[in-house]
């Protein structure tokens, strides 16, 4: 059999739709795939975005980009954010059945005998205009407090690490679904033309990553076009690799390399209509234009030393937290839409006095570094920065207990995470959880309400962003969620 004719006999019902879109009935087929496709632009949008789909963002924004610093595997809110003096009373006493109230906990500790109190070893004191309690392990933070919404009440269903980070980043405990950034890069676009919407930056902690594992599923664009996935940057050596060109081959050589792939793939598009081509080719231009953007982006030599200084001594050093907070903020100059900055080792089930003291040493100044040179710039109005895990920690001892020495283990019935800028109230502390750090008595935030309170920054109505895919339409907030008013400006 001819190939060119077999190829053209097992076209997919994918390729039949991509086809048929770039046809005669494109105006209906289009509507009844995606209702958002036909929408106006909203008002006031009159330049817009590269990509994207019509009529997003559905209302004025206060956020054009978002940075998440994501502290994986969840620190804990009762050393550093929520403050119980009265635990010290408690101290190896065993947690009361009315307040665990027979919730579910992890295998780690549901053989253990007993479920001791132990208070933080840590002193707290108040900040800001509003007297905000924060622990003596953020001294940097505390002093651009008066910028944050620290909400103490954010609660998920997940009770492990993986279907806890997959939740919070893609709105489903189950792989599979696109990460919050591919949603932006799909409804929004791209505000660059050489860098990706949505870059994601690793940390060292020593010199490693350690702690768990981090896929690429969590920066995924699921069932999206895989042009809307997270660029994921190296930590060490060219932050991409095959950056640079090989030797022997010059600038204009790879021009005509790609100039003629994208031919061919452009012929292979007409034959077969799969729509993925069109992603294989633009991810091949976006490739070619970083060559010469990110050396540029990663170059931190033109930035002044009083800046380099807000960071800390770490800034320098590629891959450390401190070093991605600022290539964060170089990101966000440039125009990229979303930058998740990853930091790990924060699963602190035993000798977490010691470890979350490190922790705190590693991301303390350079939070308030970016915060504080983002204002400066004029740019924090318009960005929004998020900080934060994917559950907190347990009031009770994982382990063997001492004065100076105690574990805690996974804890999503309330966590504490913190927001600042692009259109976030400043200020403010909202929620509050029982004298245990257990349970929310005020104002709970569920992740779904985070995620929903983002996108409204990004002036995108978290239940209006939606891809249909095996028959219903998907979004990130899955069917629940809503928008937490109090915490918007």
């Amino acid at each position: 059999m001819n190939p060119l004719r077999e190829s053209k006999l097992i076209e997919t019902r994918r390729h039949f739709f991509g086809r048929a879109a770039g046809g005669i009935g494109t105006a209906a087929l289009a509507s009844l795939l995606n209702e958002n496709a036909s929408a106006t632009t909203s008002a006031g949008d009159t330049k817009k975005q590269a990509g994207g789909i019509p009529g997003v963002p559905h209302f004025p924004a206060k956020a054009k980009r978002v940075i998440y610093l994501f502290m994986s595997g969840a620190p804990s809110q009762l050393d550093m954010w929520d403050y119980k003096p009265k635990m010290n009373d408690w101290y190896d006493k065993d947690l009361p059945d009315s307040i665990r109230n027979g919730q579910r906990i992890t295998t780690m500790t549901s053989g253990q005998k007993r479920f001791p109190i132990a208070p933080s070893t840590f002193k707290f004191s108040q900040h800001g205009k509003e007297g905000v309690w924060i622990s003596e392990l953020l001294p940097h933070t505390a002093k651009v407090v008066d910028d944050l919404a620290v909400i103490k009440t954010v609660n998920t269903e997940a009770i492990n690490h993986d279907p806890a980070i997959t939740y919070i980043q893609t709105g489903s405990q189950l792989p599979g679904r696109p990460s919050t950034g591919a949603w932006l890069s799909y409804g929004l676009g791209s505000m660059n033309e050489n860098l990706p919407c949505f870059v994601v930056l690793h940390s060292t902690v020593n010199g490693g990553f350690g702690g768990q594992a981090l896929y690429a599923r969590l920066w995924g664009a699921g069932f999206l076009s895989t042009r809307h996935q997270g660029v994921s940057l190296r930590s060490t050596g060219d932050p991409v690799l095959y950056l640079s060109n090989p030797e022997g081959m010059s600038e204009g050589m790879r021009r005509r390399m790609l100039d003629e792939l994208a031919n061919l793939n452009r012929h292979r598009y007409e034959e077969v209509g799969d729509p993925e081509i069109q992603s294989r080719i633009a991810q091949y231009e976006m490739a070619y234009r970083m060559q010469t953007s990110v050396p540029e982006l990663a170059d931190i030599s033109d930035e002044p030393q009083h800046v380099l200084d807000m960071y800390g001594p770490e800034v320098k050093t590629p891959g450390t937290f401190a070093a991605n907070c600022l290539l964060a903020r170089r990101m966000a100059e440039r125009g990229v839409r979303f930058t998740q900055v990853f930091i790990r080792q924060w699963d602190q089930h035993g000798n977490l006095p010691n470890d979350i003291r490190r922790q705190c040493g590693i991301i303390d100044q350079p939070c308030a570094g970016l915060l504080n040179d983002l204002k400066q710039r004029g740019m924090l109005d318009d960005t929004l920065v998020i900080w934060g895990g994917e559950f907190g920690r347990t009031i009770y001892c994982q382990g063997g207990l001492t004065k100076t020495n105690y574990g805690r283990d996974h804890h999503p019935r309330c966590y504490t995470k913190w927001m600042a800028g692009g259109g976030v109230k400043p200020g403010i502390v909202y929620g509050e959880t029982d004298d245990f750090s257990y349970n929310v008595i005020d104002k709970p935030v569920h992740i779904h309400d985070l995620n929903a309170t983002m996108l409204h920054c990004l002036g995108i109505n978290h239940e209006q962003l939606t891809y249909r895919h095996q028959g219903r339409d998907f979004r990130l907030t899955d069917v629940h969620g809503k928008v937490v008013h109090d915490l918007l400006a």
